[in-house]
């Protein structure tokens, strides 16, 4: 336990607020919305004439933008103008351009719809990616950094590559198609005991606005409580009950059959069943209110004890709830335990190596090299992704605006679909259109889908969260308190921790704390008290509303606190940020607390899914789960649909 005895440094000076670190929108340079804003006046037609867009640039690369990431300024307003019925005036000009697909969307479920169709329908089929944001892969984003002459990469988004079931046919198919070797990454690229074999451990921050003072908890889960604790403004009381829940074999539901018990915590939040149940001290309960934020972005108030169980919460040790489905509409905690789950991974940028890789079955020439380990560090090539002569084609910086089938849905030829680019409209056609954009949006670019699927479509309410990348001039704090990660359960940030240790292909994270490296922070803006949906309903706007500059003073003001007594220094550590900013974040799942009880095929996003005309429906929203194999299985089945 170290105990923050120095008083915390909070004036934007002494924070390092006007140290000129890499905070900003530039490539080369050049300001991303000078470099394009010239380009894009001049665009007459994509894909004609000379270059067009930004993405045809000298030295266009968006992994190494710094600044406000994720969904980007400029990538969602005339989204939020066409929700807001403030309409879209801008007549398109016809491109002429016809495709046998066209994809809305260039996540990894877009990314692996057109690389599924081109399999399916003969590499001569003519494929259009279209995708809002100034790089592909969606949730899939690469935060790079040129670190002292080093390469250093994070996940902008999904961090591990795994999911609580085996992987199905589809996705497993594309990993193998693409070269992955999932057990075989699991084993080599991926060292999860790197900082544990330096002695280092996992901790938590009390910090004095929450739990009454600033202390750092060194060793949770591995230091016993009582030592953990001694010292902490937790009272004897309140220790007991940490040791009853971590350690303790207590059944707090005597009397009860293994499915009664489920039955019950299926229907209490994880937070009642800590306040009501095992009658926990109140500073207890705030303690691990935060422990689900990385899971679902809410606090433990709107998770089901049981789902908590799933992951692995404390508290239930003494139980003996047995594995499998309870009475309740063979309704199973959001854990691993019945299945095992699929292999487990990890890319040094999370899964965008995987977007990369598709890109390179599609676009072979934009992403040099031919394995999984050397695409890790290739520079791809934006310049050739959207070539008039490619018969698979990616077009960034386009946000979809209408898509209508041509004709009767029932009878439709094809589909036509409508784009804002620079600030103009444009339009191609399809024989068929896959929409992998966020699903809760395609009420307003299809207005004359059925009402029963549009109602349920507005119901797939996304989770809100940040994920950010900051890059320290060492790790030598770290080193000095023992840790490699931090919980913080009244932080701004609910947790925060050291880049994950990977070596693959020529890539290899720092393997010494005097090396620069880079720690990823998680917010997930919710707001207790309120249900799941409208939590993040009001996160969702607040992160709209919050500038870069409140995101980096939070980052320096905390990590400042957290790591003080490691002689850290927010002004002099910190060399460069990159907030990744997901207002829709992750997919929608089932939560036991709050969604009705119905069979699985009248949940919003089974109703939601179902092909109209020519336009079929994918992306992980229309799969309930927001992991890598549920996006790939609802391109494989869209795909299906289209070519049955």
């Amino acid at each position: 336990m170290t105990d923050q005895q120095t008083p915390p440094k909070t004036s934007d000076v002494d924070l390092g607020m006007d140290r000129p670190i890499s905070r900003r929108d530039f490539v080369h340079g050049v300001a991303v919305s000078a470099l394009a804003a010239p380009l894009l006046s001049a665009c007459e037609l994509p894909g004609g004439g000379a270059a067009a867009a930004a993405q045809d640039a000298p030295g266009y690369y968006p992994p190494l933008l710094n600044g406000l990431r994720g969904s980007h300024p400029g990538s969602f307003e005339a989204a939020h103008a066409l929700r807001d019925g403030n309409g879209l005036p801008l007549l398109p000009s016809a491109t002429h351009e016809h495709y046998d697909l066209v994809v809305v969307g260039g996540g990894i479920s877009g990314l692996t719809a057109a690389h599924l169709f081109r399999q399916k329908a003969g590499p001569q089929a003519r494929v259009l990616v279209l995708d809002n944001h100034d790089d592909f892969g969606g949730h899939a984003k690469r935060n790079e950094f040129n670190l002292n002459g080093r390469m250093r990469l994070m996940n902008g988004g999904t961090l591990l590559i795994d999911s609580p079931r085996p992987y199905g046919p589809v996705a497993a198919g594309v990993m193998t198609s693409l070269g992955i070797d999932a057990v075989e990454l699991g084993k080599s690229a991926w060292d999860p005991a790197f900082y544990t074999n330096l002695g280092m451990k996992a901790a938590a921050f009390l910090d004095r606005e929450t739990f009454g003072v600033d202390k750092l908890l060194v060793g949770i889960g591995s230091v016993p409580p009582a030592q953990l604790l001694a010292g902490t403004p937790f009272s004897a009381r309140a220790q007991d009950d940490f040791i009853r829940i971590e350690g303790g074999r207590t059944d707090f539901l005597p009397g009860l059959t293994s499915d009664q018990k489920k039955d019950r915590l299926s229907r209490m939040s994880y937070e009642a069943f800590l306040r009501d149940v095992v009658k926990a001290d109140p500073l207890v309960v705030r303690f691990y209110a935060a422990r689900t934020h990385g899971e679902w972005g809410v606090g433990t108030d709107a998770i089901s004890a049981l789902d908590c169980w799933g992951i692995g919460l404390p508290g239930f040790a003494g139980m003996n709830l047995a594995r499998g489905s309870t009475a309740r509409m063979g309704f199973t905690p959001a854990g691993y335990a019945d299945t095992g789950g699929s292999a487990r991974y990890h890319f040094p940028d999370g899964n965008a190596s995987i977007a990369r890789l598709l890109v390179r079955s599609l676009v072979p020439d934009a992403v040099p090299g031919s394995t999984a380990s050397d695409v890790v560090t290739a520079r791809v090539d934006y310049a050739k992704l959207d070539r008039a002569g490619n018969p698979a084609r990616i077009r960034l910086n386009s946000l979809v605006t209408r898509v209508r089938n041509i004709g009767d849905p029932k009878s439709a030829t094809g589909a036509e679909v409508t784009y804002v680019r620079g600030g103009r409209a444009f339009s191609v056609s399809g024989s068929s259109v896959v929409l992998a954009c966020y699903n809760h949006m395609i009420p307003y670019l299809c207005p004359e889908l059925p009402e029963e699927q549009k109602a349920a479509q507005h119901e797939l309410v996304k989770t809100p969260l940040v994920y950010t990348s900051v890059a320290l001039r060492n790790w030598t704090a770290f080193q000095k308190l023992g840790i490699d990660r931090v919980y913080a359960p009244g932080g701004y940030h609910s947790y925060f921790f050291l880049d994950w240790h990977t070596k693959i292909g020529d890539y290899e994270s720092s393997s010494s704390p005097e090396e620069p490296t880079l720690v990823h922070l998680v917010r997930t803006p919710c707001k207790p008290g309120l249900s799941e949906h409208d939590q993040h309903r009001a996160g969702r706007a607040e992160l709209l509303a919050t500038s870069f500059a409140t995101f980096e003073r939070e980052i320096r003001s905390q990590l400042g606190r957290t790591l003080a007594g490691g002689d850290f220094d927010p002004a002099r550590d910190i060399t460069a940020i990159t907030v990744n900013r997901w207002p829709h974040g992750y997919a929608p799942e089932y939560n036991a607390l709050w969604d009705p009880e119905v069979p699985e095929n009248e949940r919003a996003w089974v109703l939601g899914r179902r092909r109209f005309g020519s336009i079929a429906i994918a992306k992980c929203d229309a799969g309930g789960g927001a992991y890598t194999d549920v996006a790939m299985e609802q391109a494989g089945r869209a795909v299906n649909e289209l070519l049955a």
